[in-house]
């Protein structure tokens, strides 16, 4: 009901009387009125006079009503410990397969090896849990379809020259913007689900302590609409969950990596690595040439640019 009044309200542009919102949607006006002052403790800028209502500025909020298309299937909390802990819950509790988790903000937001990642108000922090019907040594490249996914949509919405670091990272300008990580939960030959959690920097600030981070904001001198970039983010990504090619997303995901190349520094939970990043193979695991000129292989660790 809050997403259909919202629709009729933005749609209209001007003062709409509580008459014609009722005929539209077909409840009572204190229906109407009931939930318009709902939306109104949640923060929505709605002008109430005496003949009728009006939008008199469109917030950037992440309620599910905003995502119409994805709605029953999205949890949204202004502040919650960590999404992909939700995320696990609801995955362990059966629920729906691309059921998604928001949050506002994070008090213990995540990141590779037991790092944290800042999750301030302003950024935008979510889990995507997928049922993939594939074996489990095939899910890391699923993860490489959706940081794709999200690097693409922002060089298509802002124009910004997004490139992916190994494994899944984000960095525009040398700087990071995004990063993810990834849980799953299987059997020898069945997932049981694959939580795929991002982290993007958009509003918010995180030079303070991060210096090598920046965010969308940022870097284009202005806010940035979380809602649009998760809309087009979960169109396209679902899209291509639909029909996953697992066989060509390397290789395209390849297009826009700028790990290979570099000389970088590889972190594990047990060992430190360092050489020249050669190439990513079809697995996704990165190829590094060590001073002694020989090959490893390095399945998974935290990769710095040198």
């Amino acid at each position: 009901m809050k997403g259909k009044i919202l629709e009729i309200l933005r749609k209209e542009g001007d003062l709409i009387s509580g008459e014609t919102l009722s005929n539209i949607i077909g409840v009572s006006r204190v229906a109407i009125w009931k939930h318009i002052r709902r939306l109104q403790e949640l923060g929505y800028s709605i002008e109430s006079r005496p003949k009728g209502y009006q939008l008199k500025k469109d917030m950037d909020f992440l309620f599910s009503w905003e995502f119409p298309d994805h709605q029953k299937k999205i949890h949204y909390f202004p502040k919650a410990s960590s999404t992909m802990e939700i995320a696990m819950d609801l995955a362990r509790k059966k629920c729906p397969d691309f059921t998604v988790v928001i949050a506002g903000a994070q008090k213990k937001g995540r990141g590779r090896l037991k790092r944290v990642w800042l999750s301030e108000q302003g950024g935008l922090y979510f889990t995507v849990i997928l049922r993939p019907k594939i074996p489990p040594a095939l899910c890391p490249k699923i993860n490489f379809g959706a940081s794709l996914c999200l690097a693409q949509n922002l060089r298509e919405m802002y124009g910004l020259d997004a490139g992916v670091k190994w494994p899944n990272d984000i960095l525009v300008q040398g700087k990071k913007i995004s990063g993810m990580l990834s849980q799953m939960d299987a059997e020898v030959d069945q997932v049981n689900c694959l939580n795929i959690g991002i982290g993007l920097n958009v509003n918010n600030d995180p030079t303070a302590k991060e210096p090598n981070a920046s965010s969308l904001k940022i870097l284009l001198g202005r806010q940035c609409s979380r809602k649009r970039i998760l809309t087009a983010f979960l169109n396209s990504f679902e899209n291509w969950m639909k029909d996953p090619d697992l066989e060509t997303v390397i290789d395209e995901w390849k297009k826009y990596t700028i790990t290979i190349n570099q000389r970088v520094k590889i972190i594990t939970t047990n060992s430190v690595f360092e050489g020249i990043a050669v190439d990513v193979d079809h697995n996704g695991a990165l190829l590094l040439q060590l001073e002694n000129k020989t090959i490893k292989t390095v399945t998974f660790g935290d990769c710095f640019h040198q």
